[in-house]
């Protein structure tokens, strides 16, 4: 019930976010004097709504989503005789851009004041310390390594792992020491200590390793046996294991006072951008191990989430009293948000703003020819493109939820 409630909590921490996204639109475009016809959070069926002046407020029953109904945002938008000069084609570039570019501002904005308000309370995680510790390093050898295949034999176990006689000892008998560097297995690299467990999960009998001690290569053969483990679906899987373990140890939050928690939250703004950048690249890339998920492959978790599987992660969070990966987890999400809203694609706030920059560019080009103004750009002529877009954002969005119900990922 926790787990449910968290979730449902995450997801209103969302609709929040979407609402104050539209906001930014909504009121630059009033500030700027341009018309809003409606403001409203959720799609569907109107729940209730009212007029305050000429705009109508209002909230729907689907709440994925938000608009706001500015009269003239593209010359495809009809506009009555009243509305004409207000329309918001005819406002000059850099207001529109202004006015395109809000939505995404309020996202940094509240991402920025999340990040402040951890700074100064629970701390922010130091993402630098812990990329720059050795992954591929062990820092125990299990005396032994057990089955544990319901959840009281995974719990006594991280108690204490009571070895009985005969249970074996892949690593310590294979003659890894604690501090050794696993470089390769099998003639495998492992540069991160997630690519060693992989390589061993799917190794059996006599496997070699190499590790660096003490600044030198040491060859070992370690006879790797399967192991049956509960996982947190329920289901029991069998693959190796040898005993090592790598220290959790998560360094110390960064913790800051009022004054420079403000240029905390500046430089961890900085780095959550950094990291928004290489998930949009690395987005792609992603999808087929998605796909792969659906059909029982096992889920790896820098694979991308929809709304469904960032809600369970939160409401896990929840569950657990990590309020900190809750509050984390909503402001990553708010700027991967408006970083992604401001990609040069169509429907998106990003595709109006290049549309809005094209026309300014063509018209200084035509008037350095002696030629007038051209007229709005004709939206007919990208719908194929747009079309293609939002069919494919659609199609990523029903995989991704799909993964996220069938195979969702869920905190270690």
């Amino acid at each position: 019930m926790v787990i449910v409630l968290g979730a449902i909590l995450f997801a209103l921490g969302i609709c929040v976010s979407v609402a104050l996204h539209e906001a930014g639109h909504m009121l630059t475009a009033k500030a700027f004097g341009m018309k809003v016809r409606r403001y409203f959070i959720g799609f569907g069926p109107t729940v209730f709504s009212f007029k305050r002046g000429e705009t109508e407020y209002g909230l729907k029953w689907i709440p994925l989503g938000g608009f706001c109904d500015i009269a003239g945002m593209t010359a495809l938008d009809e506009v009555t005789p009243e509305e004409s000069k207000r329309a918001m084609w005819r406002f000059p570039t850099w207001k529109r851009t202004v006015v395109l570019s809000a939505g995404s501002a309020a996202h940094f904005i509240l991402g920025f004041l999340v990040l402040y308000i951890m700074g100064v309370t629970m701390g922010l995680p130091d993402i630098e310390a812990a990329q720059k510790q050795p992954d591929a390093t062990v820092s125990s050898i299990s005396a032994c390594v057990r089955p544990a295949t319901t959840q009281a034999e995974v719990d006594q176990q991280k108690k204490q792992v009571l070895c009985q006689p005969g249970d074996l000892a892949p690593a310590k008998a294979g003659g890894m020491l604690p501090g050794d560097r696993i470089d390769s297995i099998n003639g495998k690299p492992t540069k991160t200590w997630e690519e060693a467990v992989k390589l061993i999960q799917v190794s059996s009998g006599p496997t070699q390793f190499v590790v660096q001690r003490g600044g030198q290569p040491v060859n070992l053969t370690i006879d790797v046996p399967a192991i049956a483990r509960l996982q947190t679906d329920g289901s029991v899987k069998t693959f190796g294991m040898i005993g090592a373990a790598r220290s959790n140890a998560v360094p110390a939050p960064l913790t800051y006072g009022p004054i420079d928690g403000i240029g905390g939250a500046i430089h961890h703004t900085g780095v959550m951008f950094d990291q928004t950048f290489q998930r949009l690249i690395e987005f792609p890339s992603r999808i087929p191990a998605v796909w792969n998920a659906i059909f029982g492959g096992e889920r790896d978790p820098n694979t991308p989430v929809s709304v469904v599987g960032a809600s369970i992660i939160g409401g896990e969070a929840v569950d657990r009293g990590l309020w900190e990966i809750f509050v984390y987890l909503l402001a990553t999400l708010n700027f991967f948000i408006g970083v992604f809203n401001l990609l040069p694609l169509l429907p998106l706030d990003g595709g109006h703003i290049a549309v809005t920059w094209y026309e300014r560019v063509r018209d200084l080009l035509r008037k350095a020819r002696g030629k007038v103004a051209g007229g709005p750009v004709d939206y007919t002529k990208l719908s194929s493109v747009t079309m293609v877009l939002v069919f494919l954002g659609a199609a990523v969005t029903l995989l991704t939820v799909t993964a996220d119900i069938v195979n969702p990922i869920h905190l270690p």
